[in-house]
Protein backbone atom coordinates (compact mmCIF):
# COMPACT_ATOMS: atom_id res chain seq x y z
CA UNK A 1 0.00 0.00 0.00
CA UNK A 2 2.64 2.18 0.79
CA UNK A 3 4.58 1.36 -2.67
CA UNK A 4 1.11 2.58 -4.20
CA UNK A 5 0.92 5.72 -2.36
CA UNK A 6 4.79 6.85 -3.23
CA UNK A 7 4.19 6.25 -7.09
CA UNK A 8 0.57 8.36 -6.60
CA UNK A 9 2.12 10.98 -4.47
CA UNK A 10 5.49 11.08 -7.33
CA UNK A 11 3.57 11.03 -9.74
CA UNK A 12 1.37 14.46 -8.74
CA UNK A 13 4.88 16.02 -7.73
CA UNK A 14 5.92 15.78 -11.86
CA UNK A 15 2.41 17.13 -13.34
CA UNK A 16 3.87 20.15 -14.20
CA UNK A 17 1.92 23.55 -14.32
CA UNK A 18 -0.25 24.13 -18.27
CA UNK A 19 -2.28 26.73 -19.27
CA UNK A 20 -5.58 25.19 -20.18
CA UNK A 21 -7.58 27.46 -22.62
CA UNK A 22 -11.63 26.84 -23.04
CA UNK A 23 -13.26 28.00 -26.05
CA UNK A 24 -16.94 28.11 -25.74
CA UNK A 25 -19.52 29.25 -28.37
CA UNK A 26 -22.52 30.54 -27.06
CA UNK A 27 -25.56 31.22 -29.54
CA UNK A 28 -27.33 34.32 -29.15
CA UNK A 29 -30.04 36.81 -30.39
CA UNK A 30 -29.07 39.18 -32.24
CA UNK A 31 -25.08 38.29 -31.35
CA UNK A 32 -23.35 35.21 -30.71
CA UNK A 33 -20.90 35.26 -29.12
CA UNK A 34 -17.09 33.28 -27.88
CA UNK A 35 -15.74 33.39 -24.85
CA UNK A 36 -11.95 32.11 -24.36
CA UNK A 37 -10.95 31.35 -20.96
CA UNK A 38 -7.30 30.53 -19.43
CA UNK A 39 -8.73 27.98 -16.97
CA UNK A 40 -4.93 26.26 -15.87
CA UNK A 41 -2.69 26.85 -13.18
CA UNK A 42 -0.40 29.40 -15.12
CA UNK A 43 -0.15 32.21 -17.63
CA UNK A 44 -0.28 31.59 -21.45
CA UNK A 45 2.60 33.60 -23.19
CA UNK A 46 2.63 35.38 -26.56
CA UNK A 47 -0.15 32.91 -28.97
CA UNK A 48 -2.08 32.59 -31.98
CA UNK A 49 -5.26 31.45 -31.91
CA UNK A 50 -7.65 30.19 -34.82
CA UNK A 51 -11.14 29.81 -34.69
CA UNK A 52 -11.62 27.78 -38.02
CA UNK A 53 -15.17 26.84 -38.58
CA UNK A 54 -14.18 25.30 -42.21
CA UNK A 55 -14.82 21.52 -40.46
CA UNK A 56 -18.49 21.73 -40.02
CA UNK A 57 -20.78 19.69 -42.30
CA UNK A 58 -23.34 22.96 -41.87
CA UNK A 59 -21.47 25.57 -44.24
CA UNK A 60 -20.63 27.82 -41.01
CA UNK A 61 -19.61 31.03 -41.85
CA UNK A 62 -19.20 34.87 -39.75
CA UNK A 63 -21.95 36.99 -40.91
CA UNK A 64 -20.68 40.50 -40.41
CA UNK A 65 -22.18 42.61 -43.15
CA UNK A 66 -25.48 43.33 -44.71
CA UNK A 67 -24.12 42.64 -48.26
CA UNK A 68 -22.90 39.33 -48.79
CA UNK A 69 -23.12 35.53 -47.50
CA UNK A 70 -25.02 35.72 -44.43
CA UNK A 71 -28.70 35.96 -43.98
CA UNK A 72 -31.43 38.30 -42.26
CA UNK A 73 -28.89 39.94 -39.31
CA UNK A 74 -25.65 40.08 -38.99
CA UNK A 75 -23.48 41.98 -36.27
CA UNK A 76 -19.78 42.95 -36.78
CA UNK A 77 -17.06 41.73 -34.82
CA UNK A 78 -16.90 43.18 -30.87
CA UNK A 79 -15.08 42.71 -28.32
CA UNK A 80 -16.66 42.67 -24.58
CA UNK A 81 -13.50 41.11 -22.74
CA UNK A 82 -10.24 40.98 -23.08
CA UNK A 83 -9.43 43.37 -26.11
CA UNK A 84 -6.36 44.67 -24.34
CA UNK A 85 -5.04 41.32 -24.33
CA UNK A 86 -4.57 41.09 -28.67
CA UNK A 87 -1.72 42.72 -30.53
CA UNK A 88 -4.30 43.71 -32.75
CA UNK A 89 -8.31 43.28 -33.99
CA UNK A 90 -8.27 40.78 -36.61
CA UNK A 91 -10.29 42.05 -39.72
CA UNK A 92 -13.22 39.45 -40.59
CA UNK A 93 -15.00 39.54 -43.44
CA UNK A 94 -18.40 38.44 -44.37
CA UNK A 95 -18.52 34.95 -45.36
CA UNK A 96 -15.68 34.05 -43.45
CA UNK A 97 -15.17 30.69 -41.68
CA UNK A 98 -11.64 31.61 -40.08
CA UNK A 99 -10.41 34.25 -37.66
CA UNK A 100 -7.00 34.50 -36.19
CA UNK A 101 -6.88 36.05 -33.00
CA UNK A 102 -2.88 37.13 -32.18
CA UNK A 103 -2.80 37.12 -28.38
CA UNK A 104 0.15 38.55 -26.39
CA UNK A 105 -0.12 36.12 -23.62
CA UNK A 106 -3.71 35.62 -20.90
CA UNK A 107 -2.96 35.04 -17.76
CA UNK A 108 -4.64 32.04 -15.78
CA UNK A 109 -8.04 33.19 -14.78
CA UNK A 110 -8.54 36.02 -17.62
CA UNK A 111 -10.66 35.46 -20.49
CA UNK A 112 -11.16 36.93 -23.85
CA UNK A 113 -14.65 37.27 -25.15
CA UNK A 114 -16.15 38.48 -28.53
CA UNK A 115 -19.61 38.95 -30.31
CA UNK A 116 -20.21 38.19 -33.79
CA UNK A 117 -23.08 36.70 -36.10
CA UNK A 118 -22.42 32.95 -37.41
CA UNK A 119 -25.00 31.49 -39.68
CA UNK A 120 -25.20 27.95 -41.07
CA UNK A 121 -25.41 28.08 -45.08
CA UNK A 122 -26.11 24.20 -44.83
CA UNK A 123 -29.61 24.07 -43.07
CA UNK A 124 -32.92 26.02 -43.20
CA UNK A 125 -32.57 27.39 -39.76
CA UNK A 126 -29.61 29.37 -41.17
CA UNK A 127 -29.55 31.86 -38.76
CA UNK A 128 -30.15 30.06 -35.98
CA UNK A 129 -26.71 27.98 -35.16
CA UNK A 130 -27.16 25.01 -32.71
CA UNK A 131 -24.18 23.35 -30.47
CA UNK A 132 -24.03 20.23 -32.26
CA UNK A 133 -23.41 22.01 -35.71
CA UNK A 134 -20.05 23.14 -34.36
CA UNK A 135 -19.01 19.33 -34.34
CA UNK A 136 -15.93 19.56 -36.73
CA UNK A 137 -15.34 23.20 -36.24
CA UNK A 138 -11.61 23.25 -34.68
CA UNK A 139 -9.30 25.88 -32.44
CA UNK A 140 -5.67 25.76 -33.16
CA UNK A 141 -3.22 27.45 -30.90
CA UNK A 142 0.23 28.05 -31.50
CA UNK A 143 2.71 29.29 -29.39
CA UNK A 144 6.26 29.55 -31.07
CA UNK A 145 7.38 26.03 -32.35
CA UNK A 146 4.41 24.31 -30.28
CA UNK A 147 0.90 23.48 -32.19
CA UNK A 148 -2.22 22.51 -30.25
CA UNK A 149 -5.69 21.64 -31.39
CA UNK A 150 -9.10 20.69 -30.52
CA UNK A 151 -12.34 19.89 -32.27
CA UNK A 152 -15.93 21.40 -30.78
CA UNK A 153 -17.50 18.46 -29.28
CA UNK A 154 -21.87 18.60 -29.27
CA UNK A 155 -22.17 21.67 -26.51
CA UNK A 156 -20.01 24.00 -29.12
CA UNK A 157 -17.04 23.84 -26.42
CA UNK A 158 -13.36 23.03 -27.41
CA UNK A 159 -9.76 22.72 -25.00
CA UNK A 160 -6.45 23.19 -25.33
CA UNK A 161 -4.01 22.64 -23.06
CA UNK A 162 -0.08 24.42 -23.63
CA UNK A 163 2.34 22.81 -21.37
CA UNK A 164 5.10 25.59 -22.32
CA UNK A 165 3.24 28.49 -20.07
CA UNK A 166 4.93 31.20 -18.57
Amino acid sequence: MRILAGIVLAASLTTSAAAELKVKFLEGAPKDRFVITNTGSCDLAAAQMLIDLSGSPYGLIFDVSGQGAGVEVFQPLEFTDGSQMLNRVPRVKDGDNQILLDLKGLQAGEKVAFTIDIDDTADSREITVSNSEFLGAAVELRTGATVARSAFDAKASAFLKEPNCS
